[in-house]
């Protein structure tokens, strides 16, 4: 079954981040990117209240936690963080009142994941499902596309996966300020590793775009943002939002963790896809080197990166597992719709935006 083509986007006027808002507060959101101007009159905050406090009504409260529009409205605040967006000013990154209102929005992310993941988890309970492999693969994407061998769904993947892989390890980096001895040491070692460990063609990111641009795909990092379906985005905002707060330095360190365990047998299976279907070295190479690299960067993550830190922090425990179970059920949520479409005989990606 071949999907729908992932070819490069019609060409427009407009960077990717404006093609196509979803709903009201993506919309809220871009107009006061490109303006500069208060959001407050465009969205309310969960309270009622818009998100300056200063009592305009809006959806906010009335917002889908998993739906396109607030997933989007997330995606472009978050962004202002990592390398900012095409004609938004870059003093626009700590602008309060658009801090205010991704706060807002944060709240009603966090709230659904509460309501959805089990609470109270120690950690040997979230990871001891992740330390082996299934026997029953008929919810994995990469075993899906071993087994199909289709080049057409491995560049739709690609697309995909592309908002995070584009920026791999940067979300990760925030924690490294926020921890100290043991557990620093280790995710920095992990870290040095995912940055090409000082070679600057081998940092992972840069490995992704090559794999990209291999399978006649365009690596621009955001070029394809408006094909993301919300499942898709969701996967980033989550690390984003960990790792922006040093509140939820727990939870990060549990995603991070959660990301290398799972890491090492996915990547193994994209390398018999993408064998299979002949395509190039430069595609090949990314998932090689991450079958080797993650199988060890697994045992450190678990030892000695949360072990540190539990060492140091026992209260952070049930926020690890929180970030642990949470990394699971986004990643769950993403390949549902995956497989779906596919299944179905549709594209997992959103319609081109019209020229």
């Amino acid at each position: 079954m071949s999907a729908v083509p992932t070819t490069a986007l019609p060409t427009t006027a407009l960077p990717p981040w404006r093609a196509e808002p979803r709903g009201p507060l993506s919309t809220a959101v871009g107009n006061a990117l490109l303006t500069g101007g208060t959001i407050g009159n465009h969205a309310a905050g969960p309270d009622g209240t818009d998100a300056g406090g200063r009592g305009a009504t809006g959806p906010v409260a009335e917002a889908d936690p998993w739906g396109e529009d607030l997933h989007l409205a997330l995606y472009l605040l978050y962004e202002l963080h990592y390398r900012g967006l095409p004609d938004v000013p870059d003093a626009l990154e700590w602008d309060p009142d658009l801090l205010r209102f991704r706060a807002r929005l944060e709240q009603c992310f966090l709230a659904e994941l509460a309501r959805a993941l089990p609470g109270d988890r120690t950690v040997a309970e979230a990871f001891a499902p992740l330390l082996r492999e299934p026997a029953d693969t008929s919810g994995s994407v990469s075993a899906h596309l071993a087994e199909q061998a289709d080049l057409e769904l491995v560049r739709e993947y690609a697309v995909l996966r592309s908002l995070y892989q584009l920026k791999e390890a940067d979300p990760h980096a925030w924690a490294l300020p926020r921890l100290t001895g043991r557990p620093k040491a280790a995710l920095a070692a992990i870290e040095y590793d995912e940055f090409g460990a000082g070679r600057p063609d081998a940092v992972h990111a840069r490995l992704f775009a090559e794999l990209m641009a291999e399978l006649g795909l365009d690596p621009a990092y955001g070029h394809y943002l408006g094909r993301a379906p919300a499942a898709a985005l969701a996967t980033v905002n989550l690390m984003s939002l960990f790792g922006l707060h040093r509140a939820w330095r727990g939870a990060l360190a549990g995603h991070f963790a959660c990301v290398e365990t799972t890491s090492s047998p996915g990547a193994r299976r994209m390398v018999e896809a993408l064998t299979a279907c002949r395509a190039g070295p430069a595609a090949i190479r990314f998932y090689a080197e991450h079958v080797t690299a993650d199988a060890v960067h697994e045992q450190v993550a678990r030892r000695e990166v949360i072990g540190g830190l539990l060492e140091q922090e026992p209260g952070l425990e049930g926020q690890v597992a929180f970030g642990c179970d949470a990394t699971v059920l986004v990643e769950q949520r993403l390949a549902e719709h995956v497989l779906n479409a596919w299944r179905h005989g549709r594209s997992a990606l959103r319609r081109r935006p019209s020229a």
